[in-house]
């Protein structure tokens, strides 16, 4: 998979904080949260336009702060652990239980009869050291985001704590940022519907490859 960009890592998490705002608004629709990009602009303005409900506020909250631990830890080892924190900060705050840590019970999915393995059926630590042993690095980033939605690990957020993994090895290797254009998200879950069902990643991979990775040259 050729790489889009080649930012340096310095440039790229430059990148990511003037791109601050839109990367919020994007995981939060993907996640299916109701904001437009004038609430979340407004939001991380410390302005209160009251169009925003307090869970919808809480949501914006534990995006902004997911994204600063990760451009704040940008060097730091990917692991479940790492993952964990992620879903820590993501939902942190909110009604989710256990937080931070792998589901303990079955998840149904929108869209499809499919269901996905219980944590404790999985070995997610082997699973992550060979994603991270792909060369590739923008393949080893995009295979991230789709193993980690798939897998469903935690009862809420996983879209989020997948879009933000994800990034945090798109930065560190310069590839730009990865994230699905809102008025694309109807199309990408045909493509993440049929993945999850199959379990093949070649066409969400092509859609996301296509479509859904920005930076500069």
């Amino acid at each position: 998979m050729k790489s889009k960009y080649h930012m340096s890592k310095e440039d790229n998490v430059f990148l990511a904080k003037r791109k601050l705002v839109d990367n919020i608004y994007r995981s939060a629709v993907l996640e299916g949260i109701r904001v437009t990009i004038e609430d979340v602009y407004a939001f991380m303005q410390n302005v209160n336009t009251g169009t925003l409900s307090v869970d919808d506020m809480l949501k914006l909250r534990g995006l902004k702060d997911a994204w600063e631990y990760v451009l704040n830890t940008i060097d730091d080892a990917l692991t479940m652990d790492y993952i964990k924190k992620i879903h820590f900060e993501v939902c942190k705050g909110q009604n989710v239980y256990p937080l931070g840590e792998y589901r303990d019970k079955g998840v149904g999915i929108t869209g499809t009869s499919w269901r996905p393995k219980l944590p404790s059926e999985c070995d997610y630590d082997s699973e992550l050291k060979s994603i991270l042993s792909i060369s590739n690095s923008l393949e080893r980033c995009i295979t991230l985001f789709c193993w980690i939605q798939r897998s469903q690990m935690f009862l809420d957020g996983n879209k989020c704590v997948a879009n933000l993994v994800a990034n945090k090895e798109m930065i560190r290797n310069g590839e730009g940022i990865l994230s699905v254009p809102v008025e694309k998200i109807g199309e990408y879950f045909t493509y993440l519907i049929h993945y999850y069902e199959t379990g093949d990643m070649t066409e969400i991979k092509n859609f996301l490859y296509q479509n859904c990775i920005d930076g500069v040259e």
